[in-house]
């Protein structure tokens, strides 16, 4: 399996980050405060132009498979993040474990949740309401999850004006987008490959400005070496476990494989594409950022790998099941 290329622009911008961090913090030159909140605003407008109402329909009705795939990301994750966040009090630094337990409190991720679906041949009506549901209640629980143990771990959150700061900077701009959509939606989806790389910049910014805040404030210097290996190896036993959870208990339910392959794979995502910037939204100019979005990055890395492989052996068992004469589905 190769890395994609957005995984190694973000180590560029990491490694940018730390050889001249100056360059992208609060009061740099770039001014990337303001130019990423502008970005933040501007990708989610266009994911809200992009988002046809009628792909949402086509997947509501399944209400076990929606069940089991938020109750994965809003109950089973945090859980799991919860024991890890004050399991290992005294073990980790609190920033690390604030990483770790942002990264469960996060939603599902859209893009490549029904890509893989898809691949995987799952249900992909399901899968496309389930991912952008689990989004947009993500502007609502994730800040609310995180107020839990924010205070832990950097200090009060305040619950009320973190959900109104990420309403208004993801939510609104997507409701705008909604609005306009019968004017502008044939032309946003003609150019939908612009609108991903302009998703993939703006994560890009987030994260080199999070690094060059944490570099700047020698947070890195705090840490052994051992320490991004503890990281890594949490994340894979985090991903491990959800992708069985999911598995065992979509079989124990009697799913079909279709469902099974849109309840695996949309369970156990999270969303570096919301997560990034709800980071920059409720954590700010923290010079623990980097460190707090460094879990999510490793994840994202993780689930790429992880359930290409299972989608391509889903897809080869569907493949094996299914009578010659019968043609797929489109998808």
């Amino acid at each position: 399996m190769k890395i994609d290329g957005f995984v190694l622009a973000m180590l560029g911008a990491v490694a940018f980050a730390l050889a001249i961090p100056w360059l992208g913090t609060g009061d740099g030159p770039l001014h990337l405060g303001v130019v990423t909140t502008i970005g933040i605003a501007f990708v989610f407008f266009l994911h809200g132009a992009a988002l046809a109402p009628a792909a949402m329909r086509a997947g509501a009705a399944n209400w076990r498979l929606h069940l089991v795939v938020h109750g994965s990301t809003y109950l089973l994750f945090p859980a799991i993040g919860a024991a890890i966040f004050f399991g290992l009090q005294g073990v980790l630094a609190p920033e690390i474990r604030l990483g770790i337990f942002y990264l469960c409190a996060l939603s599902s991720t859209i893009s490549s949740s029904v890509a893989m679906t898809a691949i995987g041949r799952g249900n992909v009506p399901a899968a496309i309401f389930d991912a952008t549901i689990s989004g947009l209640l993500g502007m609502v629980l994730t800040p609310l999850l995180i107020s839990l143990v924010a205070k832990t771990a950097t200090g009060h959150l305040a619950l009320l004006p973190a959900i109104w700061d990420v309403m208004k900077t993801l939510l609104l701009p997507f409701a705008a987008g909604q609005l306009l959509r019968p004017w502008i939606g044939v032309l946003v989806t003609r150019n939908k490959a612009w609108t991903s790389k302009a998703d993939r910049l703006v994560i890009l910014l987030i994260v080199y400005s999070a690094f060059c805040e944490s570099t700047a404030a020698g947070l890195w210097s705090r840490y052994a070496p051992a320490t991004l290996f503890v990281i890594a190896l949490l994340v894979l036993l985090l991903l491990a476990s959800v992708i069985m959870m999911t598995t065992l208990v979509s079989r124990t339910l009697g799913f079909s494989r279709a469902d099974e392959v849109t309840a695996v794979f949309c369970g156990s995502k999270k969303s570096l594409a919301n997560g990034a910037p709800i980071a920059r939204v409720l954590f700010g100019q923290n010079p623990a950022l980097g460190m707090i979005v460094l879990p999510l990055m490793m994840y994202h890395q993780a689930q790429l790998i992880v359930c290409s492989v299972l989608a391509r052996r889903y897809a080869e068992k569907a493949e094996g099941d299914r009578p010659v004469s019968e043609p797929f589905p489109a998808t």
